[in-house]
């Protein structure tokens, strides 16, 4: 597998995974939150934070695949670079709030990490050659001399 569909495979898990997970928390955000690594998490009125975290994953993978699906491979690559801020931001929340260590450095660092090596391979991509276009050149006429005057 070359580099191009290894970076193709991951930015589209990455899409696939995160609107999995946004969708998870429109769906079933109590049972979803539990899964995050906090201690707690709102509940009753407080759910529909849960809801908010749902749509903007949901829109975060939708904007992988808008770059992704329109071959934007460089944009895509800062944009995965820029999002890998938010797992991180996950795990140092969950750590400094006495959440559960195996599952900030498990889940969130894990995710944190191939986010970044994902955004560092298709950066690292070298843009593809320009197709070239072959154009069919038709032989110039040939010149032929004018008969001699007599």
């Amino acid at each position: 597998m070359n580099i191009r569909n290894l970076t193709t495979t991951l930015a589209a898990l990455g899409g696939l995974f995160i609107m999995y997970i946004g969708i998870a928390y429109l769906v079933a955000p109590q049972s979803t939150a539990s899964g995050f690594g906090l201690p707690s998490w709102p509940e009753h009125e407080g759910t529909a934070f849960l809801a908010v975290k749902g749509v903007r994953d949901l829109g975060s993978g939708l904007i992988l695949f808008a770059l992704l699906l329109t071959g934007h491979r460089r944009a895509l690559g800062w944009a995965l670079l820029a999002m890998s801020f938010i797992p991180a931001g996950d795990m140092v929340i969950v750590l400094s709030n006495e959440g559960s260590t195996a599952k900030a450095l498990g889940i969130h660092g894990l995710t944190a990490v191939l986010v970044a090596l994902a955004a560092a391979l298709l950066l690292r991509e070298r843009p593809a050659a320009p197709a070239t276009t072959l154009t069919t050149v038709s032989p110039a006429p040939s010149r032929v001399p004018a008969p001699a005057a007599h």
